[in-house]
């Protein structure tokens, strides 16, 4: 016989699986593990939700300003129901180029002769949504025309210490809320934590 094979058998090891007091005491760890863990996920994964939707509002408002500027044209954005705008602001969101600069005009939107640009879609069912106006209307220089110095505020259900909010100065300046005095709260940017009434 060749030394090759003898080493290889030398070195062969009995492969043993797992008893059953092992195997039970790694589930109880496990289900320890997810105990503790648990909550955390749930915390993390509604403010994921709610910083998403933070993020999507101000990229919404950002477009409608902007788009007021390109076009040199008002920009509406509102929750449409129908062709006019609503106060549901846990609806969609639509952005559309207004096609008269009268302020009249700006809260009803007509396929025709105005172009939509964006909309986004409703909030999760169990939250809440709020604006203090019933629209935003910028004009071509990028000032609010309606709607000045507002704020949204975005609440998840069971989880209030979670709200944030996006604020839209007069100037059409864009900002989001901030925890300003480190208690996990967010803050606008006069001092007041965000909440929904």
């Amino acid at each position: 016989m060749s030394k090759l094979y003898i080493q290889k058998s030398q070195n062969k090891k009995l492969i043993t699986g797992f008893t059953i007091v092992e195997l039970l005491i790694g589930i109880a760890i496990i289900g320890i593990l997810t105990a503790i863990a648990g909550p955390s996920l749930s915390q993390f994964i509604v403010q994921s939700r709610v910083d998403n939707e933070i993020s999507e509002i101000h990229r919404l408002v950002l477009t409608a300003r902007n788009s007021a500027i390109n076009s040199g044209k008002n920009v509406t954005l509102c929750p449409l129901n129908g062709t006019t705008c609503s106060s549901n602001w846990q609806s969609e969101l639509s952005v559309f180029i207004n096609s008269d600069s009268t302020f009249a005009n700006n809260n009803t939107y007509d396929s025709a002769n105005e172009e939509m640009v964006k909309v986004k879609g409703k909030i999760a069912n169990d939250d809440t949504l709020e604006f203090s106006q019933n629209l935003i209307v910028f004009a071509p220089t990028g000032r609010l025309v309606s709607g000045g110095n507002s704020n949204f505020s975005y609440c998840p259900k069971g989880h209030n210490d979670l709200s944030r909010g996006v604020e839209v100065s007069l100037s059409g300046r864009v900002y989001a809320t901030a925890d300003t005095d480190n208690d996990n709260k967010d803050e606008n940017r006069n001092g007041t934590e965000v909440s929904c009434s």
